[in-house]
């Protein structure tokens, strides 16, 4: 034992107590050894037990965890929106993940985490005539005290790709839009903005970047009616909101696709999933929730009366 000890450079009490805990009738085998250490880890009380113990609750963190959410926003979720469910911290959602009851789980999250980071490649900027740059934006739009302040950027294809994805995000609540812009063309960026504005008519200001495509932004505030500051160049920090649904956007339109394969449907069930994202900012609220309670709060009285006679 002294010598299997120093060849694996372990103890030898801990080579003691592993043929002691793991043999079987005298004898250690390494395969039937295994298999009862697993047996053993499985049922260990500090693995995730009381997800594994209570069904309902499991069903629903795994379920989140496919969809890509973090356990911090899980754990939020249930404690103030899920009322059905046991309470649970964030920290036994990691430990269920690490356990072997989460094994594919934390394999999946392992294999997202893995993805290289590209260096994002800086493109040349014309300087655009007639800007307003959010150094002169409202104090209320800073503080993201209203709906309807809104950041906006553009998603581009790789080299061999064509065609751009314009993502909207509204600062306060962070409910997001998406629309393919393709062929890439002013014209079409704009009809992209109206459909946005059809379904997002809260939309009062714009914060974006300095894009060629903005270069008729007078005639892009008349069709929207709304106003658009710019950020400084190479300032993508000054847009963060945005920033972070691209980033949503981008685990499931990985770098240097080509764009213009994606369906509006597809585009579609993306939004779906980021404006249902639990978010610690929202109090794990989600943004689809936070809009529809603003749009629900702005209607008449006599329409609410007439909304809840239907209901009842």
């Amino acid at each position: 034992m002294r010598a299997i000890a120093r060849a694996l450079k372990r103890s030898p009490n801990s080579i003691s107590e592993e043929l002691k805990r793991n043999s079987v009738r005298g004898e250690y085998d390494p395969k039937k050894a295994y298999h009862r250490a697993r047996v053993r880890r499985r049922r260990a009380k500090f693995q995730g037990k009381k997800i594994v113990a209570h069904d309902a609750l499991r069903t629903f963190v795994e379920k989140k965890l496919k969809e890509g959410r973090s356990p911090e926003s899980i754990a939020g979720r249930v404690t103030g929106h899920e009322k059905d469910l046991p309470r649970i911290s964030a920290d036994s959602i990691e430990r269920f993940i690490k356990s072997v009851h989460g094994r594919k789980i934390e394999a999946r999250r392992n294999s997202l985490k893995k993805r290289k980071q590209r260096r994002r490649r800086r493109t040349r900027t014309t300087a655009l005539a007639d800007r307003t740059f959010i150094d002169t934006r409202p104090k209320i739009i800073e503080r993201r005290q209203r709906v309807g302040d809104a950041e906006a950027d553009f998603i581009v294809s790789g080299k061999s790709g064509k065609g751009y994805v314009l993502t909207v995000a509204d600062r306060k609540i962070r409910t997001a839009f998406l629309e393919k812009v393709f062929p890439v063309s002013i014209v079409r960026m704009e009809k992209a903005f109206l459909k946005i504005k059809q379904r997002y008519p809260e939309m009062r200001t714009v914060t974006t970047d300095n894009d060629l495509l903005f270069v008729h932004h007078k005639r892009l505030e008349k069709l929207l009616n709304v106003k658009i500051y710019f950020c400084h160049p190479y300032h993508s920090w000054e847009k963060g909101t945005i920033e972070n649904v691209n980033g949503e956007v981008r685990k499931d339109i990985p770098k240097r696709s080509n764009l213009s394969v994606y369906t509006p449907r597809f585009l579609r069930t993306i939004e779906d999933k980021l404006n249902n994202r639990y978010m610690q900012c929202l109090r794990f609220a989600t943004p689809q929730e936070m809009l529809d309670r603003h749009r629900k709060r702005k209607k008449p009285p006599v329409e609410r009366w007439k909304e809840k006679q239907r209901v009842s």
